[in-house]
C-alpha cells in the first residue's frame, strides 16, 4: 500500500492531551533497559560511529567454519518452514532457535546477547534507536494487505474507527500494532487527545479485551478468528481498515554485523528466510495443516480464513520504498512525542539489500 493518501492535521499537544505519561511508556513497554540506553546516549553515539566503520567491509561469500547464530523463530515458524521447504543444510550452526517475536522482547534479547537475528515489523528498530541501541535492518519483505484488524471488547457499541473517540485503546509503543493504531487514527483525522492510549504489550491485548480494560485492541489476523469465535456471541466485533504495516523485516545488532563471520552467516540465512516464506505462500494447504492446525490448535476452517488474508511475499531489490515508509513511521511517532525525530537511513545495512530478491522468482520481487 502506498503512503497514506489522506493526511489529517498534526495532532495538537499529542502526548499531554492523550493523558499518557511518557515515563509509563518507557517503563511498561520498553522496559528498564530503555532508561539505561537513554542515559548512555553519548556512549551509544560513539559506539555507533565505530560500528559504522566496521559495517563498511564487503560481505564474505563463505561462512567460516565454526560460525554460529542464535536465530529468532517465534512459535517455531522458521524451523518448520525450513523443514517443509527442504531448506536444511545451513552453512553455519544455529546454536539456538529462540522462541521470541515481540519487538520489546527482541530488543532485550539483543541487549543480553541471547539473540543474533530477529524477525519483526518496522517499529522495533525505531524503538531500539530511541533507546540508544545500535542495530540494523538486513532484509525486507513488503506487505500490501493488512495483517491486523481492530477488535472490540464484548458488548461494545463501536462500529467504525470514528467511534474510537473517547475510548480506551490498547497501544504498544514498540510493536507493529502500535503504529497500525497511530496510522488508523491519523487517517481518520482523530487527534491523540481524543482517545485514551493504554500502554500494553501485544501479549496483553487479549486479556485486556476480555476483561473490558480496553475498548479496542489491534489483533493479528491469526489471533482474531479464535477471539471472535469465543466473544462474538457476547457482542465483540472486528473493525477492518485498509491500514497496513508495510514492513516485515530481519534485523540484527551492529555488533553481530561487525563480526565478519557472523555477517556472512546472516547473508547466508536471508535467502533461505525468503524462500521459506515463498514456500508457505505457495503451499497453503500444507501450511494450514502443519502449522495452524498441528501447532496452533486452530480448526482447518480457521486456518483457511487466516491464509486467505495472507500477503504474497515481496522482496524488493531496492529498499527505497521501505526507507520512505520507515521515515513516515518514525515521523508519526515523533509527532506523538514517543520518540525523537531522526533520519531512518542509518537503520538499514544496504550491503544486504538485494540478497532476498536474488533468492526468489521475479514474481516475488515486485
Amino acid at each position: 500500500m502506498p503512503p497514506l493518501s489522506a493526511r489529517s492535521p498534526r495532532p495538537s499537544s499529542p502526548l499531554s492531551a492523550s493523558g499518557v505519561d511518557r515515563r509509563v511508556f518507557l517503563s511498561s513497554v520498553a522496559g528498564i533497559a530503555a532508561a539505561a540506553g537513554l542515559s548512555g546516549c553519548a556512549g551509544a553515539s560513539a559506539a555507533g560511529t565505530r560500528s559504522q566503520e566496521d559495517l563498511s567491509a564487503p560481505l564474505s561469500d563463505k561462512v567460516p567454519r565454526g560460525t554460529a547464530l542464535k536465530v529468532a523463530s517465534y512459535q517455531g515458524v522458521q524451523q518448520l518452514q525450513f523443514k517443509l521447504a527442504g531448506l536444511s543444510g545451513l552453512p553455519f550452526t544455529v546454536s539456538d532457535w529462540v522462541n521470541i517475536g515481540a519487538g520489546p522482547d527482541v530488543i532485550n534479547a539483543f541487549r543480553a546477547k541471547s539473540l543474533d537475528i530477529g524477525n519483526n515489523a518496522g517499529i522495533p528498530p525505531i524503538q531500539a534507536h530511541f533507546q540508544g541501541f545500535d542495530a540494523k535492518i538486513v532484509a525486507i519483505d513488503i506487505t500490501r494487505k493488512p495483517n491486523y484488524l481492530f477488535a472490540t471488547k464484548p458488548g461494545s457499541d463501536i462500529k467504525d474507527v470514528q467511534d474510537f473517540k473517547g475510548r480506551k485503546l490498547a497501544f504498544s509503543q514498540g510493536q507493529a500494532q502500535g503504529v497500525v493504531l497511530l496510522r488508523a487514527l491519523k487517517q481518520a483525522g482523530i487527534a491523540y487527545g481524543d482517545v485514551k492510549l493504554v500502554p500494553l504489550t501485544s501479549n496483553q491485548f487479549l486479556t485486556a479485551l476480555q476483561a473490558g480494560q480496553v475498548d479496542v485492541a489491534p489483533l493479528a489476523n491469526s489471533q482474531a478468528p479464535a477471539y471472535l469465535k469465543q466473544y462474538g456471541p457476547k457482542g465483540a466485533r472486528s473493525i477492518a481498515t485498509d491500514v497496513v504495516d508495510l514492513l516485515n523485516l530481519l534485523w540484527a545488532p551492529s555488533s553481530v554485523l561487525a563480526d565478519r563471520a557472523k555477517a556472512a552467516a546472516v547473508a547466508a540465512y536471508i535467502p533461505r528466510w525468503a524462500k521459506g516464506q515463498v514456500w508457505a505462500y505457495e503451499h497453503p494447504d500444507a501450511w494450514n495443516e502443519e502449522f495452524y492446525v498441528k501447532t496452533q490448535n486452530l480448526t482447518l476452517d480457521q486456518a483457511r480464513s487466516i491464509t486467505a488474508l495472507a500477503n504474497k511475499p515481496l522482496f524488493p531489490p531496492s529498499w527505497d520504498e521501505a526507507i520512505k515508509w520507515e521515515q513516515e513511521t518514525a515521523d508519526l511517532l515523533a509527532e506523538g512525542g514517543f520518540v525523537k525525530a531522526f533520519k531512518v537511513g542509518s537503520l538499514f545495512d544496504r550491503r544486504f539489500e538485494a540478497l532476498a530478491a536474488r533468492a526468489v522468482p521475479a514474481e516475488y520481487r515486485r
